[in-house]
């Protein structure tokens, strides 16, 4: 594992690579280093784990896209920052004033570079503290939990946010929601079969029909909350399923919906062969859905995966 550290001025940045050399056996790389060199090293040592400091865009371009790379930035309340900038100039004998402090804040937090950098991170570490101890534990504790979570137990050379099949195939049923054009909820659907995707759907108006957004359904455009049988937007569910068809679906394929399927759609579900069924977000008629599912011999499980960027408050 690669790890980046970035971080607004006076935010703990030092104490989060020192954290990870100490405690978690990290070599520090020098920040000054070719990047043609970096590269080189880090390809070369992917199973190390290594930290350095990241201050530009450029190392980050280069490094990004490599599997073991994991991106953290840091930021701080600005009374904790006081207090480091306090502790580091009295270690350093220097006087400097609150104008001093701000302006250098400023200065690094604001440029278009830094702030660019810190928003691509993966992992956002937000602390709140009151004391420069209490900080250092935060610091610790949000640095050990990551790891936990970013480490493959089973394969240690496993890229450390490849994410598991689960978690692959709800981010496509969410990237499929971007698409709906219902104006009451955003839904999107997967099927899939043997890790291979099979159809895609998202909720919305039937085709060459105005989108719901656009006052295709009344029901939904009114707001009504009863009246379902009026409502003309085909269920994400539904258009995965009339996409595939049963003979698509076959034997053994899973459904993944960021929603749980509605009772209309679970007798879809039964009807087409969907052997298991993995919602995110609950819905109000979960549990007439689970009771005909379940009837029908359908594994259904709920799934919640971690959204990127991380950000952990601390």
């Amino acid at each position: 594992m690669f790890v980046l550290v970035s971080g607004t001025k006076y935010s703990g940045v030092e104490i989060a690579i020192q954290e990870l050399v100490a405690t978690h056996g990290f070599k520090q790389l020098d920040d000054n280093t070719n990047e043609d060199e970096l590269i080189e090293y880090a390809t070369k040592n992917y199973g190390q784990d290594l930290v350095m400091r990241c201050e530009t865009l450029k190392i980050l371009n280069k490094l990004d896209r490599r599997p073991s790379v994991i991106h953290i930035s840091l930021d701080a309340s600005v009374t904790m920052r006081l207090q480091l900038f306090k502790a580091l100039r009295a270690e350093e004998k220097s006087q400097s004033s609150l104008f001093e402090l701000l302006s250098s804040m400023d200065n690094h937090d604001f440029e278009p570079e830094s702030l660019e950098l810190r928003e691509r991170s993966h992992i956002k570490i937000k602390i709140v503290s009151e004391g420069l101890q209490c900080f250092h534990i935060k610091v610790s504790k949000a640095i050990k939990d990551q790891l936990n979570e970013l480490r493959e137990p089973s394969d240690k050379l496993s890229p450390p946010l490849r994410p598991s099949w689960d978690t692959y195939f709800m981010r496509l049923a969410t990237l499929a929601a971007s698409r709906s054009n219902c104006m009451k909820r955003k839904v999107g659907c997967v099927i899939v079969r043997e890790c291979r995707v099979i159809a895609t759907g998202y909720n919305g108006t039937p085709r060459h029909l105005t989108n719901c957004f656009n006052g295709g359904c009344p029901r939904c455009n009114d707001g009504e909350q009863q009246n379902l049988h009026t409502c003309l937007c085909l269920h994400a569910e539904e258009n995965a399923l009339l996409e595939a068809g049963r003979d698509r679906v076959g034997a053994n394929a899973t459904l993944y919906c960021d929603t749980c399927p509605c009772l209309t759609c679970s007798v879809k579900i039964v009807q087409t062969g969907i052997t298991e069924v993995v919602y995110s977000q609950t819905y109000r008629m979960d549990e007439a859905s689970f009771k005909v599912l379940k009837a029908a011999g359908i594994k259904v499980r709920q799934f919640s995966f971690l959204k990127d960027p991380r950000i952990v408050i601390v």
